[in-house]
């Protein structure tokens, strides 16, 4: 029987790398499986994902701290070497239930690739749809009093869980800078795009007014930069002048179902790389 390995890089350019990597995986007797490389020549970077596989014992941390003393000392490389397991995640929600329904679905059906763990929410509104699932619900109330005591109740179940992403979908609350350096690169977030345009209440009814004419979602990192984290995935659809709010609404909650279980997944699957205040994304 074989094992699924997946290595994740970024270092400075330089002649050899990839030589550096897949040599590195002959002699340690792997097999690989899918390879994807970007070289940006703007930053002076390259970033790499290779899915391998290995017969036998194999262990990650053994070969992780192979792969480190061999390869990634001398080219500079901030990497992750990991058996490729689906992460397992914490999603966030408040009163709308569509990107949690959706993301419910993809995971029963096996084709999210990441493992769903418990719902978190300021209100009570989605716990039926979480146990039915079969997902523990955690109602954890925010006030500007209890925020600090609530943001540490979450790292809490976070722990308990042993998640390793946290996902808010649709989670109506604005995180602390604290909390969000807490959990930099594993909390994701979604929003409609038409940010930083149409802030506040009613963002469709202000597009409607303005005749817009994309509706469209983004899925980003969670940063102490509001709605400003580097993005993964973005989806939009074309409307016309028929659209009213209410249907506007309806395109845009499609968009942000489909943008963020893209984004969950990728990251899942270790597709995505940070670059600066950008990613990379090896679909």
């Amino acid at each position: 029987m074989s094992r699924t390995f997946i290595v994740t890089l970024s270092c400075p350019q330089r002649p050899g790398i990839v030589h550096a990597v897949t040599a590195f995986l002959f002699a340690h007797g792997c097999d690989i499986v899918e390879h994807q490389q970007f070289d940006d020549p703007i930053r002076g970077a390259l970033f790499l994902r290779t899915e391998f596989a290995m017969v036998g014992d194999a262990d990650a941390g053994k070969l992780s701290d192979a792969f480190k003393s061999e390869v990634a000392d001398e080219f500079g490389m901030t990497f992750l070497l990991s058996d490729g397991s689906p992460e397992r995640v914490v999603v966030m929600v408040s009163r709308m239930g569509h990107c949690l329904n959706d993301l419910i679905f993809r995971w029963r059906a096996g084709s999210l690739n990441a493992d769903l763990v418990a719902v978190v929410s300021n209100h009570e509104d989605l716990r039926s749809m979480a146990e039915a699932a079969g997902l523990p619900f955690y109602h954890v109330p925010v006030t500007p009093v209890s925020k600090p005591q609530a943001e540490q109740r979450l790292l809490e179940i976070v722990d308990e869980h042993r998640a390793e992403l946290v996902v808010l979908a649709r989670y109506m609350q604005v995180l602390s800078d604290n909390l969000c350096l807490r959990l930099l690169g594993r909390a994701i977030n979604i929003h409609h795009s038409f940010l930083p345009g149409f802030k506040g209440a009613k963002p469709y009814h202000q597009a409607y007014d303005r005749g817009v004419k994309l509706v469209g979602a983004t899925a980003h990192y969670v940063t102490p930069d509001l709605d400003e984290g580097p993005i993964i995935e973005q989806e939009v659809i074309r409307i016309d002048h028929s659209y009213d709010p209410r249907a506007l609404a309806t395109i845009g909650q499609d968009a942000e179902a489909l943008a963020l279980s893209r984004a969950v997944r990728w990251h899942s699957e270790r597709r995505v790389l940070l670059n600066e205040r950008s990613t990379v994304v090896f679909r």
